[in-house]
C-alpha cells in the first residue's frame, strides 16, 4: 500500500514558526509523548531529568554548523551569494551553491570587498550546485574566512533582513557540545539546541551517559517531499561516522535505554544497524541513505528527542513511525499531537519548542 505524501501535511499558523531561540535554551517547550500510555503531558526543557534514568545513553549529533554562507560581487558589480557545501579531495575546491546560478557561468569569478577570498566557478553539476576553487591571502583557508565573515546558513523560514542577530546566530545556532574540528554541518542539529551545560551535567550526576556521532547535517535535511507518494521520493544521502565507543552502546547488554537527540542521529544509528550486528574495531564512516516512514520499525532507538518539523518532510514521516513502530497508526496520532501543539502555541521548527518521545 502507497502512502500519500498528503498524509503528512498540516496548517501551521506563520506567527508559530519561531524567528529567535528560547532567551535561555533549556526553557524552550517540552511535549513529552507516552507510547504506551498514549498519553501527552507538557513540561520545559529543563525538566529533562523527569524522564531518563540511570544507564540510559544519549546519543548526539556533535557536528559543528559551518558560517558557511559568503557574500561576494562579480567584476561587473553584480552580487553573489555563495553557499559553501562540502569540501573536495582538493581543499581549495569546494562543491557550493552559487547564486544567481543562471548568470554565473563556469570561468566566473567573484569576491568580497576587501578581497579576503577569490572564488572560480569551475564546474556546474546536475543537481544545481557549482565547483568553485577558492584563493585567499596567505592560503587561509576558505572554512577559516567563513568563520570570520560569513553568515550562519539559517533555514529559510527563519527570516533575517541584515546582520543584526549574527552574533545570537552564531552562539545559538550550535549546540553547546558540538566539536569545533568537525565543523561538517551546513544545517544544525536543531533538537540539541536545548542543551545546556549545566543540564548535561544534572543528567551525567544522574547516571545518564551520552555517545557522540558525527552526521554532516546538508541541505537535503529541508528538502520537501514533492512526490504524490512518500515512497517515490528519493531521500538525501549524509555522510555520518560512528567512534567505536559508540557503537558497543548500540548492542546487548544494555543498562538502559538508547535516546536518539535528533533524527540525524536516528538516521545514524537505523543505517549502521542496518548491515552491523556486532561493533567494529575502528570508527565507522558511511553515507545514511535509510528513508523511515511508516510502518518503519526500529533497531537501535528506544527513545527520541526532536522538534517540530516541516509538512510533507521526511523528518515528518520519520516520527511518524517512531510514534507507532511496525504500523501506520503513529500517521494520525501525530496529527492529534501537533493540533495540541499548535492550540497550545507551541513554537515551531529550527528555533522551536521541543518534543520527548518515550
Amino acid at each position: 500500500m502507497s502512502l500519500s505524501t498528503d498524509l503528512f501535511d498540516y496548517d501551521l499558523p506563520p506567527r508559530l514558526i519561531a524567528q529567535v531561540p528560547a532567551a535561555r535554551r533549556d526553557q524552550s517547550r517540552l511535549l513529552v509523548v507516552d507510547r504506551a500510555g498514549h498519553t501527552l503531558a507538557h513540561h520545559t526543557f529543563a525538566d529533562l531529568p523527569q524522564f531518563l534514568r540511570m544507564g540510559d545513553t544519549l546519543f548526539r549529533n556533535n557536528a559543528a554548523v559551518l558560517p558557511a554562507r559568503l557574500h561576494a560581487q562579480r567584476p561587473t558589480g553584480g552580487a553573489v551569494e555563495c553557499f559553501l557545501l562540502r569540501a573536495t579531495e582538493d581543499e581549495r575546491i569546494w562543491r557550493c551553491l552559487v547564486k544567481p546560478g543562471k548568470k554565473l557561468p563556469v570561468g566566473t569569478t567573484f569576491a568580497p570587498a576587501g578581497g579576503a577570498f577569490t572564488g572560480e566557478i569551475v564546474a556546474k553539476e546536475e543537481d544545481g550546485s557549482a565547483l568553485v576553487r577558492f584563493a585567499t591571502p596567505g592560503d587561509e583557508s576558505i572554512a577559516a574566512v567563513a568563520n570570520r565573515l560569513g553568515s550562519v546558513p539559517l533555514p529559510p523560514y527563519i527570516e533575517r533582513d541584515d546582520e543584526s542577530h549574527r552574533t545570537e546566530d552564531l552562539a545559538r545556532y550550535q549546540t553547546v557540545y558540538a566539536d569545533p574540528a568537525r565543523q561538517v554541518a551546513v544545517a544544525a542539529p536543531t533538537a540539541g539546541l536545548h542543551f545546556t551545560p549545566e543540564l548535561l551535567a544534572t543528567l551525567a550526576a544522574q547516571g545518564v551517559h551520552t555517545a557522540d556521532i558525527t552526521l554532516h547535517v546538508g541541505l537535503g535535511t529541508f528538502k520537501p517531499i514533492a512526490t504524490d507518494t512518500v515512497e517515490a521520493h528519493a531521500i538525501h544521502r549524509e555522510t555520518y561516522e560512528l567512534p567505536i565507543a559508540t557503537q558497543r552502546v548500540l548492542f546487548p547488554p544494555l543498562a538502559g535505554r538508547r535516546v536518539a537527540v535528533g533524527t540525524t542521529s536516528v538516521r545514524s544509528i537505523e543505517h549502521f544497524l542496518s548491515t552491523h550486528r556486532a561493533p567494529l574495531e575502528r570508527t565507522h564512516s558511511a553515507e545514511a541513505d535509510t528513508f523511515l516512514y511508516p510502518p518503519a520499525t526500529f533497531r537501535g532507538v528506544d527513545a527520541l528527542i526532536t522538534n517540530f518539523h516541516q509538512p510533507r518532510s521526511t523528518l515528518l514521516c520519520l516520527v511518524a513511525s517512531f510514534l507507532a513502530p511496525g504500523s501506520t497508526r503513529g500517521i494520525a496520532w501525530l496529527k492529534d499531537i501537533y493540533a495540541e501543539a499548535i492550540a497550545r502555541d507551541y513554537r515551531f521548527f529550527s528555533y522551536g519548542d521541543a518534543m520527548l518521545i518515550l
